[in-house]
């Protein structure tokens, strides 16, 4: 019995048992990144091929075609001047989805930046970084971008500059946070005493321990970003007309609600689709970075 029991594939066995999945396990597995992450891909996929996907032209206008319900020609129908709104959703995801996600580039520089420095240094610095964040803070992100807004105008670049200026103050207080209690640790201490730069210390040392917390705001703050765009193209604050975006065409919709639902329908449904599986994509990886909110 016990030659059987040490043989080398029960001994394996009872360490794979014993092993953790592996990350790529566990996404797969857990429903809402899988679920999540088809749907981004999905979306992704489409805004990078919008040129050979788009039917039509998307700013073509077209009199003969005015509010045509969907239709074989039209899959999603026209809008109030004929361009064809298909053609107008897939440029529409590219501007969305380089909203979300250069304003989670630099939103996550400034608000990892500020955090890991108030983190590691401590004293007046912090409290100057800290200050800083819940002044920030206390503003509604709406409001504030809007006045970021009127002050440089509307526009692609400052659409996501007032959007990142709204969001980095997520990533400095997990950032912060994690820093405080990970700068006392040993491994910290050990590379202190070896002579290793305060830089390469922060970057190097520091943050790949607290990187899981971080990737998981920098997925949900892609889906905020893209509604706040939403939200400001509503209010006619965000990338100028022609270019096709969601928030936009909602605008344009909502005018026709009556007339042509269709137009307002198939944007709505693309931003809270997109929102939702980038949020579902961003519990999924907490459950899987962080076992500790299962």
């Amino acid at each position: 019995m016990s030659n059987a029991l040490s043989h080398p594939a029960l001994r394996q066995a009872e360490a794979d048992l014993r092993r953790p999945p592996s990350f790529w396990t566990q996404f797969v597995r857990n429903p809402q990144t899988l679920v999540g992450g088809i749907i981004v891909a999905a979306i992704v996929l489409i805004a990078v091929l919008a040129p050979i996907l788009a039917p039509y032209d998307p700013n073509l206008p077209n009199p003969d075609q005015l509010y045509r319900p969907p239709s074989p020609e039209h899959i999603m129908g026209t809008d109030e001047i004929g361009r064809d709104i298909l053609s107008r959703m897939i440029y529409g995801a590219r501007i969305s989805l380089t909203v979300g996600l250069a304003t989670m580039l630099l939103s996550g520089f400034i608000g990892i930046s500020l955090g890991a420095i108030g983190g590691y240094f401590g004293g007046r610095i912090d409290a100057v970084i800290v200050q800083l964040s819940d002044t920030f803070q206390a503003i509604p992100g709406l409001v504030l971008a809007i006045g970021i807004l009127a002050v440089l105008g509307a526009g692609l670049s400052r659409v996501v500059l007032a959007i990142s200026l709204v969001s980095w103050v997520a990533y400095a207080r997990i950032v912060r946070g994690s820093y405080l209690s990970l700068k006392e640790q040993q491994f910290v201490e050990a590379a202190r005493a070896t002579g290793v730069r305060t830089p390469t210390i922060i970057v190097r040392h520091i943050l790949p321990n607290a990187i899981g917390p971080i990737v998981v705001i920098l997925t949900l703050n892609v889906a905020g970003a893209i509604l706040t765009e939403a939200s400001l193209g509503y209010l006619g604050l965000g990338v100028s007309a022609p270019t096709a975006t969601w928030g936009s065409m909602l605008v344009q919709g909502q005018r026709l609600i009556r007339v042509a639902p269709h137009v307002a329908i198939f944007p709505g449904l693309a931003i809270f689709l997109t929102a939702l599986s980038f949020n579902m994509l961003g519990e999924g990886l907490r459950d899987i970075l962080d076992p500790a909110t299962r």
